[in-house]
C-alpha cells in the first residue's frame, strides 16, 4: 500500500504550505459571516450554518500560533470531517487560501525533523517536497485535543444556541 497514491488538498497559512487528505474535506467555502459564541477559546471564531448543521469554525492561524490578521474577508473556510475517539466530528478551518489538489505515494512522505518545530509534531503526519516547497501533511484526526473537541461538541450540541431565534437568524443569513 506504500505505493498507492493518495490525494491531498494544499492550502496556505501565512508563509507555510500545509496539506490534508481530500477524504477529510467536505467542501471549501468562501468566507462568510461567523456568529461568535461566548466563552470559547480565542481560536474558535464562532459558528456557521453548514448544510443545516450549526458547526464551529476555528482560526487555524491562531491554533498554529502564526501571525494574526485583522481582515479575513479574502480567506476561505475548509469544512472538515474527521474521527476522534470513534466519534465523527465536523468543523470549519479558516485558511489564507486553497492552492490545489495533488497526489503522492505514501512512500514519498518523509518524517518531520524534530529541529525545534513551532508546530505540534503530533498532528503533522509528514512532509513532502514539491517543486521548491516543503509541504506539511496534517493528520486532521489528531489536530484537536480531547479538551478542544469537548468544547466543539458543547457548541454543536447547545440547544439554547439553536433555539435562540436571533442567533439562528444571524447564522442563516449566510
Amino acid at each position: 500500500m506504500l505505493t498507492e497514491k493518495k490525494s491531498y488538498l494544499s492550502f496556505q497559512l501565512d508563509d507555510e504550505i500545509f496539506a490534508i487528505n481530500v477524504k477529510k474535506v467536505l467542501e471549501v467555502l468562501q468566507m462568510q459571516k461567523i456568529t461568535k459564541v461566548p466563552k470559547t477559546p480565542d481560536y474558535i471564531k464562532g459558528v456557521i450554518n453548514f448544510r443545516g448543521e450549526i458547526l464551529p469554525v476555528i482560526d487555524t492561524r491562531q491554533k498554529f500560533s502564526l501571525n494574526k490578521v485583522e481582515d479575513y474577508t479574502k480567506f476561505v473556510i475548509i469544512m472538515l470531517n474527521f474521527v476522534r475517539d470513534h466519534k465523527e466530528q465536523k468543523i470549519g478551518a479558516i485558511v489564507d487560501s486553497v492552492m490545489d489538489v495533488f497526489e503522492y505515494k505514501e512512500i514519498d512522505i518523509k518524517d518531520v525533523p524534530e529541529l525545534g518545530s513551532r508546530y505540534n509534531l503530533e498532528f503533522i503526519y509528514g512532509m513532502i517536497k514539491r517543486e521548491d516547497d516543503f509541504i506539511m501533511i496534517l493528520d486532521v484526526d489528531k489536530v484537536f485535543s480531547v479538551e478542544e473537541l469537548t468544547i466543539v461538541r458543547e457548541i454543536t450540541d447547545n440547544e439554547e444556541l439553536l433555539e435562540n431565534e436571533e442567533t439562528e437568524e444571524k447564522i442563516t443569513e449566510n
